[in-house]
């Protein structure tokens, strides 16, 4: 899904990995999508350790700055998109879109485990969403 949102941003957006991401990384940006999955009703271990590592070192350096969330979910996502908009409210960020849940509905050992595969519907909702954001940063709407 990540990727997706990528393709649709174009050549001015970087693709970055939670475990790569530098507090200079954020503070070089003029916007953000956090894409993740949500495990155990939680934003996951690497997103979570890079907000960890990267909030106080951006504090007060980065209001203002438009973002939009994707999550990847097995229930609800819910738990994880409230943690990622927790975090951006105590950055002052500003929601440019809706946030966007991906439902894989499993429920069970089963369904949990086996390998996702997005549907396409949502891989254009995806690349949509990079785009419109990268459209907005380019042309100064946010």
């Amino acid at each position: 899904m990540a990727s997706a949102a990528f393709r649709g941003a174009g050549e001015a957006a970087r693709l970055m990995r939670a475990e790569q991401v530098e507090p200079g990384d954020l503070l070089a940006a003029g916007g953000y999508l956090f894409v993740c999955p949500e495990n155990l009703a939680s934003m996951s271990g690497a997103m979570k350790e890079m907000f960890d590592r990267c909030y106080y070192p951006v504090l007060g350096r980065i209001e203002g700055r438009p973002y939009a969330t994707i999550v990847a979910a097995g229930s609800d996502g819910e738990n994880a998109q409230s943690q990622l908009d927790r975090i951006a409210t105590g950055w002052r960020l500003k929601r440019v879109a809706e946030c966007m849940i991906v439902n894989f509905n499993a429920q069970t050992p089963e369904a949990i485990l086996a390998p996702k595969v997005v549907p396409d519907d949502q891989i254009a909702r995806c690349e949509e969403l990079g785009a419109a954001l990268q459209h907005g940063l380019s042309l100064g709407i946010f």
